[in-house]
Order: structure tokens, then C-alpha cells, then sequence
């Protein structure tokens, strides 16, 4: 069976793409799913290579179970086009980032992170970095959200293929 592989993107990486990658994770291992489907985070700008996620974004994913504390952050890359299956951006502004840099054949690939929401009418996961731990508390309502979306089309794909 092929493995499914999901990128999720934010600006600098430290905050909304890992919080979204450590809740699917989660997602993902609670499914059993951990081996067929591959996970990872990148930012469209450069700002945070090599840092951990934000602070805030830790401690208030702690506080719900996930750990983010291993992720680290790094930029997208042209290979990153070609590996994964789902490129998920977390707002207009970073998604129109990748189809600029993305190559025309892969440009399927690319859609926002909150397409996948059955519960959020806002399309676009809103950047906590300058405001107060609400906002790290509402990333995680919308991301917990989108994975579970994101995941049950993943799952059906495959069960779809056999």
C-alpha cells in the first residue's frame, strides 16, 4: 500500500504548520495509521531554520496531549513539491507563496489547511504569534478540526484503493 504524505505550511514554521503536524500525528497514531502516512511541517520564509516551535504553542498543546517539543523548524523546499501528497497551507497569503515557487504539474497538490473543516467556516488559521494565548487555544480548535477532515479523506482514499 503507497504511503499518503501531508505538509502542512505556516510563514516561519514555529507556530500554526507544527501545532497542525503534532495534532495529526496524534490523529494519525490513534488510527494506527503511523506507518502509512507521512507527516512533516515547513515554513515559506527562512525566519526560524533549526527552531523549536513557539513557547505558547508548546504549552498550550501540552495542555491537550500533543507534544510538539521535537519538531523543528524548517523552509520549504522544491523537493517538498515533488514528495508529498498534500501541501496545506494556513492562509491565502502562504498558499499563494507556494504556487508561486510550486512547478505548474504539482500545483494540484496545494490547498488550504482548513478545507477540511467540517466545523469552522473561516478558511484561513489565523497567526497567534503577536497576540495572547487565546489565540493558540483557537489554532488548536481549528487544527483539531481540519485533521480529523483531513484524516477521514485520507482513510477513504485508501480504503477506496483497497
Amino acid at each position: 500500500m503507497k504511503k499518503i504524505s501531508v505538509l502542512f505550511v505556516c510563514m516561519g514554521n514555529i507556530c500554526r504548520s507544527p501545532t497542525a503536524e503534532g495534532v495529526f500525528r496524534h490523529q494519525v497514531s490513534e488510527t494506527g495509521q503511523t506507518d502509512n502516512i507521512i507527516i512533516d511541517s515547513a515554513g515559506t520564509h527562512d525566519y526560524h531554520i533549526g527552531a523549536a516551535p513557539d513557547r505558547r504553542a508548546q504549552q498550550a498543546a501540552l495542555q491537550r496531549g500533543y507534544d510538539l517539543g521535537g519538531l523543528r523548524g524548517r523552509q520549504v523546499d522544491a523537493m517538498d513539491f515533488h514528495e508529498f501528497d498534500y501541501i496545506l497551507a494556513m492562509d491565502r497569503e502562504n498558499l499563494a507563496n507556494l504556487f508561486q515557487v510550486c512547478p505548474p504539474h504539482e500545483q494540484r497538490k496545494l490547498k488550504l489547511f482548513m478545507e477540511f473543516s467540517r466545523g469552522f467556516s473561516e478558511r484561513e488559521v489565523p497567526d497567534p504569534y503577536y497576540g495572547g494565548n487565546q489565540g493558540f487555544e483557537k489554532v488548536l480548535n481549528m487544527a483539531e478540526d481540519a485533521a480529523s477532515g483531513l484524516l477521514e479523506e485520507i482513510l477513504a482514499k485508501k480504503i477506496a484503493k483497497g
